[in-house]
């Protein structure tokens, strides 16, 4: 009697183990799934500060840019993407922002492009206590 519980529970343990086997995973490569990834975080100082983001070669193709600002307030003064083809796309992203801002999502020419770097010129408020921290999202 003890034989046939236990080999029930183990044959619904079995069971249960390979419905979780069935569950699709949330990977890109196994589903596709297109999503926004951290490209990099700069800290901005006070005086017109010139930033590099430098994308590895490895990183994936982006279709679309994002700016993410938090700590102080941000003044924009220009932004180019570089591609690696040699091309760039001067960015109209000038304004102010303020920490918790995010920018407008910003389409890339082209499909998929592959970026060697992204080049920020900004400089965190002057009234701003904090200084401005930059983190650059790319949509794959």
């Amino acid at each position: 009697m003890k034989n046939r519980i236990v080999n029930q529970n183990l044959t619904f343990l079995a069971l249960i183990a390979g419905l979780f086997l069935l569950i699709p995973t949330t990977s890109k490569a196994h589903t596709g799934i297109i999503k926004w990834s951290v490209i990099g975080k700069k800290t901005v100082d006070y005086k017109l500060d010139k930033d590099v983001f430098w994308v590895s070669p490895r990183a994936p193709k982006y279709r679309k840019l994002q700016l993410k600002v938090t700590g102080g307030r941000l003044n924009m003064h220009k932004c180019v993407v570089h591609y690696m083809n040699g091309t760039k796309q001067n960015i109209n992203l000038k304004g102010n922002f303020n920490p918790g801002d995010l920018s407008r999502v910003i389409d890339l020419n082209g499909d998929k492009r592959r970026i060697e770097k992204v080049v920020f010129v900004y400089d965190t408020k002057f009234r701003s206590n904090k200084r401005a921290k930059v983190t650059l999202l790319g949509y794959h």
